[in-house]
């Protein structure tokens, strides 16, 4: 009696079992990240997997290895597997001038001094709006600011900020859109307003890429990136693209949208990004008649959250309509009413992200 035959195992079944493996905290699998380099068959279904990965966290291409090679070891047939593993930091700042006194490291966008994400667990909560009103409030304080719509699916930068023209190209770049004194890239620059945005993660992170590597952004004190809801392909890819000096998480006071921010905090702990603080959105109402308060969603929830995890509480924004009615406009209310309560408090926050940056 002969013995049965092994059946050779094809690269397809290695990168479909490779496709199961996720990146350690993600739901986004390795292969259509990137990861996986190179897939290699030889002798008896021994398989040779080159990876590479980019991150500041030491745990994270050990488990990614280890998810490998128990992904593999399910093949059946399968023989010796090789896994070649090399990590690097993401692009790091460039080295402090000679002089400098050991000042600390700038982000690798020339001329950009800081790169601040602006996200938020869930949507709803009026991240966007903070975003923006944050850019804002920086550029009358005196700061050279650029605001990147890193939004892919639903980009509301543009006409919160009263923009629809078309980028320039200078030198291979696309240049910023410009209004109220501030430097814009969108996906809604560079599609038709009805174009619905269906991508997968690996077109993501090439927008990403192009709307960091290829703008001419010039000379900017801070880049506020406005990243979509939720922790998913936008947030690890612009973490693996730039070196970003901190993240601003938006939350509402009540506790469904803090357990969720709660949940955007540790994504970018994962991916080492320090928190600059929490921004209590919706914080509370000001009647326009009789002038008194009330407590809509709560009060103090994120200033609390902020206390129970640790970061800095970077100040609360109240509802009012003059916010939502002056973005539907495309003129943000610190634009638009610069002495108003809502400005003050956007003026504060800003202030204290801009000290939080100093302090880093």
């Amino acid at each position: 009696m002969f013995g049965k035959v092994q059946q050779p195992i094809s690269e397809e079944q290695v990168r479909a079992a490779l496709g199961t493996v996720k990146f350690p905290g993600f739901s986004r699998d390795i292969v259509s990240f990137g990861i996986v380099k190179s897939v290699a068959l030889s002798g008896k279904n021994d398989v040779d997997v080159a990876l590479h990965v980019m991150t500041r966290d030491a745990a994270v291409p050990e488990q990614i290895e280890k998810d490998v090679r128990a992904s593999l070891s399910g093949l059946a047939g399968i023989g010796h597997v090789n896994v070649q593993m090399t990590a690097q930091q993401p692009p790091q700042q460039s080295m402090p001038m000679a002089g400098s006194g050991g000042a600390p490291a700038r982000p690798q966008i020339a001329g950009v001094k800081h790169i601040v994400a602006v996200g938020s667990g869930k949507g709803g909560v009026g991240k966007s709006t903070v975003a923006v009103n944050l850019a804002c409030a920086m550029s009358q304080i005196g700061q050279r600011i650029g605001v990147m719509d890193a939004d892919i699916y639903g980009p509301s930068v543009p006409k919160m900020m009263g923009a629809s023209a078309r980028p320039s190209i200078t030198e291979e770049k696309l240049d910023p859109v410009e209004n109220f004194g501030l430097k814009m890239m969108s996906m809604a620059f560079l599609l038709d307003g009805s174009t619905p945005v269906i991508w997968r993660g690996p077109m993501i992170m090439k927008a990403i890429q192009q709307f960091t590597q290829a703008v001419n952004w010039g000379a900017l004190d801070v880049l506020v990136v406005d990243l979509p809801p939720g922790t998913g392909d936008a947030q690890l890819s612009l973490a693996q693209t730039v070196a970003l000096d901190g993240a601003v998480i938006v939350t509402t006071p009540q506790d469904v949208a803090l357990e969720v921010a709660r949940r955007g905090i540790q994504m970018f702990e994962k991916i080492n990004v320090p928190i600059l603080g929490i921004v209590e959105n919706m914080s509370y109402y000001v009647c326009p008649h009789c002038h008194e308060h009330d407590d809509i969603f709560g009060h103090g929830g994120g200033r609390q959250e902020a206390e129970r995890l640790e970061v800095p509480f970077l100040g609360e924004i109240p509802l009012f309509s003059e916010i939502r009615i002056c973005g539907d406009k495309g003129l943000p209310i610190v634009v638009a009413a610069p002495d108003g309560e809502p400005s003050r408090a956007f003026r504060k926050c800003a202030e204290a992200v801009l000290k939080q940056l100093e302090k880093r």
